[in-house]
């Protein structure tokens, strides 16, 4: 196989098919989710993508959780592993100086770039209570059985819940003042079968696009309640992030639009000193073999989707915190900064 060397980058050369390639064999380690999600599903294509561009007898392992996601990452602050996977994409950046939810900084944290995902996190009731917004929550204080990921400094969806509640002036000893109680595990669809078994009557979740939510509330099982400006703006001012609202349309019975708060995009985490090479040729995969992975949710309308598509390389180059050096010179080399 003719090669020739990649400018600026040693260790990688270009083949015939001018792809990069990494002559020397590598072992990746990752870190992907419980073992059933979309991280382990992004992960077995970058690695699939990179081993076929390394030496012979590279090879990659993909970790599962048992906690939430912050376990991920600090594993890869400690160097334990190479590659992590994070959402919300805009609270990673409280990483890289040890804002809560981090107990410590990790300012080696770096990003290869930045995968598109619109989500959101809702509350939502059973219509049995007649409550259609917070200002109703607050005035009638229902005994509600709240199902929720669980906020044990590990899982980053129950610290933005317990956060989201705060902000709508809900605090957990509020609801248990009314007589309530939070359910909690660590997966929305355990939170969600809490609902379904009867076992909860509200619930407070992301993964807004999956069938679990639409046959909560097509069903009329649950109503989901609007958040305020307020508490959105607050916590646009204290964790980064934003608003996001569900268009009327979204499910088949929601009939105008519900503001809701923005829990987006997939961040790809190294640390600084991943080799060059190494994280030029994730970053070239990422962009290069995106129809890849594209093609494992075109059975779904992008709005539907855990990832959203298609792809846009100039979107993936903008992640929330810094790039790694390799993952930047690829892009520039590309056009994409």
């Amino acid at each position: 196989m003719s090669v020739a060397p990649v400018p600026d980058i040693e260790g990688l050369e270009i083949d015939g098919k001018g792809e990069p390639r990494l002559l020397r064999s590598y072992t990746l380690r990752l870190v992907g989710d419980w073992g059933g999600a979309n991280f382990h599903r992004i992960c077995s294509w970058l690695t699939q993508e990179f081993c076929d561009r390394t030496g012979p007898g590279s090879r990659s392992a993909i970790w599962s959780l048992r906690d939430g996601g912050l376990d991920g990452l600090k594993q890869l602050n400690e160097g334990a592993i190479d590659l992590a996977i994070a959402t919300p994409a805009a609270l990673m950046r409280r990483a890289l100086t040890g804002e809560s939810p981090f107990t410590t900084a990790m300012p080696h944290l770096r990003a290869l770039g930045v995968l598109p995902q619109n989500d959101r996190m809702v509350l939502a009731v059973d219509p049995n209570y007649g409550i259609k917004t917070y200002g109703e929550l607050r005035e009638r204080k229902p005994a509600l059985r709240i199902a929720t990921s669980v906020d044990d400094g590990t899982n980053f969806i129950g610290y933005v819940a317990n956060e989201f509640l705060n902000a709508h002036q809900i605090s957990k000893a509020t609801v248990e003042g009314w007589g309530g109680v939070f359910l909690t595990a660590q997966r929305p669809e355990q939170c969600v079968a809490l609902v379904e078994e009867g076992k909860a009557d509200a619930l407070l979740q992301e993964a807004i696009m999956t069938p679990w939510w639409s046959g909560l509330i097509e069903t009329n099982r649950l109503v989901p309640l609007p958040a305020e400006p307020d508490a959105l703006e607050a916590l646009q001012q204290t964790l980064g992030l934003g608003a996001n609202s569900l268009p009327a349309g979204f499910w088949m019975n929601l009939t105008q639009e519900i503001p809701a708060l923005d829990f987006s995009d997939f961040v790809i985490l190294v640390r600084d000193d991943m080799p060059k090479d190494v994280a030029y040729l994730l970053a070239w995969c990422l962009v290069e073999t995106r129809h890849m992975i594209e093609g494992q949710y075109k059975h779904l309308p992008p709005e539907k989707s855990p990832l959203s598509y298609p792809l846009e390389p100039k979107k993936i180059a903008r992640p929330p915190i810094p790039l790694h050096e390799g993952a930047r010179e690829y892009y520039s080399k590309a056009g994409y900064l």
